[in-house]
């Protein structure tokens, strides 16, 4: 890619060096892998009151380097969500009981066992399945020692998105 073909917004490669790499972050929708990036990233800056964005490039065209000078009264965490196409967190209404009651109780950091306490419940394999899998799965909490998942002194903590939660409950 040219440098002057990036300023222009039409960066299209038709070499792809890191194919995998390029796939597996379209499957976590970090890229949509269609060139519509550099584009879109000029009309957000353009419509944020940004400067243009300075891009460079070596000889060899081997990598480029995009600096976002941002404008001195623009909202930086607004104009990123812009560009990544961040949606703005929302609970879901779809949140279960079992996790409502959960993410209601945990205070600080706490282990199964003081959970299981706090919520009068004797089943640790229903309380895990019903519980701390799925809360775990939507973010909603995390464990402290995650390299270790089912170390004995593993605890339990909400996250951003629990506590976003706890709010509504």
């Amino acid at each position: 890619m040219r440098t002057n073909a990036l300023r222009k917004g039409k960066a299209v490669s038709r070499r792809y060096r890191n194919r995998r790499i390029g796939e597996f972050l379209k499957e976590l929708e970090l890229t949509e892998g269609r060139s519509t990036g550099i584009p879109k990233m000029l009309r957000v800056m353009a419509a944020n009151g940004s400067p243009t964005p300075e891009f460079e490039t070596d000889e060899d065209r081997s990598h480029y380097l995009v600096r976002l000078p941002v404008h001195p009264n623009a909202d930086w965490q607004d104009l990123a969500a812009d560009l990544l196409k961040v949606p703005t967190p929302q609970v879901t209404p779809q949140v279960t009981p079992q996790v409502s009651r959960l993410i209601s109780v945990l205070n600080g950091e706490m282990s199964r066992a003081e959970l299981m306490q706090v919520l009068d419940m004797k089943d640790r394999k229903n309380f895990g399945l019903n519980y701390i899998a799925p809360a775990l799965e939507a973010y909603y909490i995390e464990p402290t020692n995650p390299e270790s998942p089912n170390s004995p002194t593993q605890k339990y903590r909400l996250t951003a998105k629990g506590r976003e939660l706890l709010k509504t409950l």
